[in-house]
């Protein structure tokens, strides 16, 4: 599967099918990492967009103030990410249900309009562009085919850290705090720690996949990456694909991303408004008469390979 995916840049000459391929990866990335945090923490945030913005925002005014190379402003991007969850982790990570999903949407406006009104820094909401110096150090490049294998490896992060989630005992102990917190405590694991894990590794990789949306569309407004709209969509893509699951992100990201093509095809400019709809219409039909998600539904009408990981994540997730 994997020399599959690294042949299609030698497979597809078109720069519009390379550039769908693209953003599904880098919102299967974005969505992935949610999914550590959302699936199998159970930490239902709205707030994502927020660490994903900090991703993107920092390589980029780093790479324009001081000339610093965007994979490492990618690297202290996604640090600086990962010590924002942790700030916000240790402050909200007791609250719960709704509070909790209250707190990551209050902190991701705080960001956008601090990123508004910080206007000698990013320039406002006139937004950021990315200087154009083709090089790979600069991860600038004439063609679709290098950024193609940069979203792939971003995307396999959260993935492969998915899979071992499955199969660590931190994955295990946070089943448990996520089922019942009350009895982990009680058999000895310290959920305060584990989620904090858990929140930092989300906030970490999707920070990388904002740097890697930055340099690909060249420009960055706070209204686009710190929207709320933008973390209901990480979200949405790892529900409609099934929570808890490796693989629900990067199935959710794919039929979403198509979703919006295809709308864009058909309608143009005007179908914008009309593609929120037609999102909010697949989530309920999703959770009317899928709510495991569409892996494991396939999983249950065909059987295989997925089988088994649909049963163990989406179980927990259900929960």
């Amino acid at each position: 599967m994997l020399l599959a995916l690294l042949a299609l840049p030698f497979l597809i000459s078109s720069d519009f099918y390379m550039d769908v391929l693209i953003l599904i990866l880098i919102w299967a990335a974005a969505a992935g990492a949610w999914n550590i945090a959302g699936g199998f923490g159970g930490l239902f945030s709205l707030g994502h967009a927020a660490y994903f913005g900090v991703g993107a925002y920092t390589s980029t005014l780093l790479f324009i103030n001081f000339g610093l190379s965007p994979w490492l402003g990618m690297l202290v991007g996604a640090i600086l990410s990962a010590l924002l969850g942790l700030i916000i982790g240790v402050l909200t990570l007791r609250l719960r249900g709704p509070f909790f999903v209250m707190a990551s949407i209050g902190f991701l406006e705080v960001l956008r309009i601090a990123a508004i009104n910080w206007a000698s820094l990013t320039k406002g909401s006139g937004g950021l562009s990315v200087p154009f110096e083709p090089s790979l150090l600069n991860m600038s490049f004439y063609s679709k085919g290098p950024f193609f294998y940069i979203a792939l490896f971003v995307a396999l992060l959260p993935y492969l850290f998915a899979l071992y989630m499955k199969r660590s005992k931190l994955g295990y102990q946070m089943v448990a705090v996520r089922e019942d917190e009350a009895a982990a405590e009680a058999a000895g694991v310290n959920a305060v720690r584990v989620k904090l894990t858990v929140t930092v590794a989300s906030t970490f990789l999707i920070a990388l996949a904002g740097t890697v949306y930055a340099q690909y569309v060249g420009f960055i407004d706070p209204l686009e990456v710190f929207s709320l709209h933008l973390s209901i969509e990480f979200a949405l893509m790892a529900i409609v694909g099934g929570m808890a699951l490796a693989s629900g992100p990067v199935v959710g990201a794919a039929l979403i991303t198509l979703l919006s093509v295809v709308m864009s095809g058909l309608l143009g400019g005007q179908g914008a408004g009309l593609y929120l709809v037609v999102n909010g219409l697949l989530l309920l039909l999703v959770i009317l008469f899928i709510p495991q998600g569409i892996v494991p539904w396939l999983s249950e009408k065909f059987g295989g390979r997925a089988s088994s990981e649909s049963t163990k994540g989406g179980e927990g997730a259900r929960a």
